[in-house]
């Protein structure tokens, strides 16, 4: 008798997984588990759409009815608790034990905390749409809004709360905003745009100490002064949840280790998303972790089918995104594969670095402009990416070189 496919963490990679088990043909039990009280949900508006709109909505994967019309069981506002990998079950928090062929753990990852004494409730964290809610009622006029973190999370925050009127002030302790896998000259373009919205942006500074009374949040400076902010938004980085991996006894690498295929080192447990590192072949094997919209959909996909027995390679080129102030800024591929960059300019401000190999290889694009504008040229060097091409530099740099005819050749 079929146990069916069990996959705990309800958001968007998990909800995918659901989705795609069922396209796929597969009729045995599916069972969804989240511990948010939501349907699955996507995180990208909790950070821009949802901060400015009048009445910020839930971007849901699927609706109820569309979960109950493919009979996938959604189980909300639980966490799971433990797996007996030997007996197939999942023990969740309200004691029930759902059982499995195969399990699919689609846990995420939560905001990495900042370890000081003094945070108490106006100091906070965006991870869910409920955090979402949360800081939205700080953002408005007269509002001082302190933002720990020069990361993607912080800025779309900043520009956010300076839409809706709030002074803003963005900490960062590295030398520069988005130090990780943005390269210096598009982290230029984004901290000027800031700066010309009003938000100061302080690069280089540690934290002292930080005193919330809970009616203002007082950041004291390693350099000397201080910050007073009546809400302060923590965005340091992300890390993965992997404790009931580990407690289960599956191998942990940055992440719940996966092979290609995102199985874990027990053969009937699947891990997807954000929770989990897996090797790259088109970087030479080399074992990532993403943390990206993506990301989530495509493994939630691959997962899907691999635990159908298709056996796929994870063959996506990783790609990211941000929108701030109508600038749009994406990224292909892993930039800190390249040794050399070239530049070329698309016109209106917009330009892609292509950043190559030491072999010649191309191994990732990093464009920025206004709207859409490099859109389908970041596009197209993911497509020469994935064929690990070899295009001459010239031809790159060159405005009347056509990307589409580097991929014919």
């Amino acid at each position: 008798m079929t146990k069916g496919m069990v996959i705990i963490g309800a958001g968007e990679c998990g909800g995918r997984a659901a989705l795609a088990l069922r396209e796929l043909g597969y009729d045995g039990p599916v069972t969804l588990v989240g511990d948010e009280p939501h349907l699955p949900y996507e995180r990208p508006p909790l950070s821009k759409d949802a901060m400015v709109a009048d009445a910020p909505l839930l971007k849901a994967i699927a609706s109820e009815a569309v979960l109950a019309e493919r009979s996938i069981r959604h189980i909300h506002s639980l966490q799971a608790v433990a797996i007996d990998r030997a007996a197939h079950v999942v023990r969740l928090s309200d004691g029930s034990v759902p059982t499995y062929d195969k399990l699919l753990l689609a846990t995420g990852s939560v905001p990495r905390k900042l370890p000081m004494p003094g945070l108490d409730g106006r100091c906070v964290y965006l991870r869910t749409f409920n955090d979402a809610l949360a800081i939205r009622a700080h953002l408005s006029a007269g509002n001082r809004i302190a933002i720990i973190g020069g990361g993607f999370i912080g800025l779309e925050l900043a520009a956010a709360a300076r839409r809706l009127g709030a002074a803003v002030t963005v900490i960062e302790a590295q030398p520069r905003i988005l130090m990780r896998g943005v390269p210096a000259e598009i982290a230029e373009i984004i901290h000027q745009a800031h700066e010309a919205e009003g938000v100061k942006i302080l690069c280089g500074e540690g934290i002292a100490a930080i005193a919330d009374n809970g009616a203002e949040v007082r950041i004291a400076l390693a350099g000397g002064h201080d910050i007073v902010a009546d809400l302060a938004v923590i965005g340091i980085g992300a890390i993965p949840v992997t404790g009931l991996a580990a407690e289960a006894g599956l191998i942990i690498d940055n992440g719940i280790a996966v092979d290609a295929e995102l199985r874990t080192s027990d053969p009937d447990i699947f891990a997807a998303g954000d929770c989990c590192s897996f090797p790259l072949a088109i970087y030479g094997g080399r074992r990532v972790r993403l943390e990206a919209w993506r990301n989530a959909q495509e493994q939630g996909a691959l997962a899907a089918r691999n635990m159908l027995g298709a056996g796929e390679a994870h063959a996506a080129v990783p790609w990211f995104w941000s929108d701030q102030y109508g600038l749009t800024l994406q990224i292909a591929g892993l930039s800190d594969e390249g040794r050399s960059i070239v530049r070329r300019e698309l016109g209106d401000g917009a330009f892609i670095l292509f950043h190559l190999a030491e072999d010649g290889r191309l191994v990732a694009a990093s464009g920025i402009g206004p709207g859409n504008a490099v859109a389908r040229d970041v596009r197209l060097a993911e497509m020469l990416i994935a064929k690990q091409a070899k295009p001459a530099p010239e031809a790159l740099g060159s405005q009347t070189v056509k990307l589409k005819s580097l991929l014919a050749a």
